[in-house]
């Protein structure tokens, strides 16, 4: 590692990784620093359970991955990665043995749904025909005018239901209206809580757009090809380098976080003025996350054949009880039939199982630093769309929310949302600022999940805020 550098990257996740990209591209010299000994942060994979099976540690599906106009304009594919779109974005098995499913065709979606057919396209129609436009807005930083004002303005209305409402009042079938509340549940909010169903809106548009793909290989495949594009623009990264104080970092004339405000107002107390501090310890964190890695002797057996074309299943029932799942969740008590989200990647990527073999990814939400183990609850609301499932279990991992932020510090109390939703810190984050990277000191900067445009594996957040280092501190 060289004496010094134009910047100074502290966390080697996605957004971290984009950042150092940003700044290499534009000709400064940076390097990024890693606490742990694989680079990654939210986007790793590992051997979690057996030998041969492969299981991402967090983000598993990545929509907004496929869609960042950051990653978009990277050739890594000239690194390693390669995208795997099912045919269907999401399944949502029913009672019954019914399923709605997301294909990414519009058509076919809308045809399966019945009577909800023209109400379906309704919703979605005008997004998909405008998805450049709405991912232009929705991974900028929310304070910026739109260039196409009126399109977010009907976002905006149609969004700003909550999303219990909006799926009673414009769908008739359960089916329509669970497959709508699965989008939503993403947010880690309430279901009846104001601008829900802009998830709704965005998250189902994307199922008919870029579609719900992963990186073949694993989250970690989009990482190294990350990593291995830095290296090749002249970008360094160091692991096993825990900062603890700014005095820790080689001299710089801007420094990036890639890490939560309370990382930030901890690691650089002496150099921030009051005022920062004081918001960095406010900052409001999420919800959690439960999570368990299966390691299967075959395919999960749901009963509706249909799901196993979706990498991604919604397990979580009707709207009634994924709304009541995420209340009281939200009220601070473990769901007791949790809305759990489920990856089956083995089914379209030989790569992450033995021969014959198979994997499954699931979570549930559980109040932020839950101590309660939810294994049992969600291997039974799996086992009730899939009769059998428990039969074809090898080995499985499981993962508490102080277990995931062991393995990666962002994750406060296991919020895998890098963040509250709840207010305006649903659109405004890390709070109410015209540019949400600064922090009081023009040579420090943060963009991690905690800034806008907020969660999910699309590196726009340090995207952003090496662009205003460039605009700012290394003019």
């Amino acid at each position: 590692m060289a004496d010094s550098y134009d910047a100074v990257v502290i966390g080697a996740g996605p957004n971290g990784l984009a950042a150092a990209i940003t700044l290499a591209q534009a000709g400064r010299s940076v390097v990024v620093l890693e606490a742990n000994e694989t680079i990654g942060g939210g986007a790793r994979s590992a051997e979690t359970t057996e030998p041969g099976f492969v299981h991402d540690l967090a983000s598993a599906i990545h929509p907004l991955g496929m869609g960042s106009p950051f990653f978009s304009g990277l050739p890594l594919h000239e690194h390693g990665l390669e995208w795997i779109v099912p045919v269907a974005s999401v399944a949502h098995p029913l009672n019954n043995g019914e399923a709605a499913i997301a294909w990414h065709d519009l058509h076919q979606t809308a045809v399966e749904l019945g009577e909800d057919a023209a109400a379906y396209r309704k919703t979605f129609d005008r997004l998909i025909e405008n998805w450049d436009d709405v991912t232009d807005f929705t991974m900028t930083r929310l304070t910026r005018f739109p260039r196409h004002p009126m399109l977010m303005l009907r976002l905006g209305l149609a969004g700003a239901a909550p999303a219990t409402r909006f799926a009673k009042s414009r769908f008739a079938t359960e089916a329509a209206r669970a497959l709508f509340a699965g989008h939503v549940a993403h947010s880690l909010l309430p279901l009846s809580y104001p601008f829900t169903s802009t998830f709704g809106l965005v998250l189902g548009a994307s199922a008919h757009t870029v579609g719900w793909g992963f990186p073949k290989g694993g989250a970690q495949s989009l990482t190294n090809a990350l990593a291995a594009y830095l290296e090749s623009i002249g970008g360094e990264i160091r692991t096993g380098t825990r900062v603890q104080n700014l005095s820790d970092l080689p001299d710089h004339r801007a420094a990036i976080f890639s890490t939560t405000p309370a990382q930030v107002g901890e690691i650089a107390r002496e150099r921030l003025p009051q005022h920062s501090r004081l918001w960095m310890r406010r900052f409001k964190y999420g919800p959690a996350a439960f999570k368990i890695d299966f390691a299967l002797s075959e395919p999960i057996p749901w009963a509706n054949p249909n799901v196993a074309h979706a990498a991604t299943v919604h397990v979580g029932g009707t709207l009634k009880e994924i709304a009541t799942s995420e209340k009281q969740m939200s009220s601070g008590v473990p769901p007791t039939k949790p809305f759990v989200l489920l990856a089956q990647h083995s089914l379209f990527d030989d790569t992450r199982a033995p021969q014959g073999k198979h994997t499954a990814w699931a979570y549930c939400h559980v109040p932020n630093a839950s101590r309660f183990d939810m294994t049992q609850r969600i291997q039974h609301q799996i086992e009730r769309f899939a009769p059998g499932f428990r039969d074809t279990i090898i080995a499985k991992r499981t993962w508490s929310p102080a277990e995931l932020e062991a393995s990666n510090a962002n994750l406060i109390g296991g919020n895998v949302g890098g963040g509250s939703n709840r207010g305006s810190r649903v659109f405004l984050r890390p709070g109410i600022k015209i540019i949400p990277y600064r922090t009081g000191n023009p040579t420090i900067f943060i963009g991690s999940a905690s800034t806008s445009p907020g969660a999910g594996v699309h590196g726009m957040s340090g995207h952003h805020a090496a662009r205003e280092a460039l605009a700012t501190a290394l003019r």
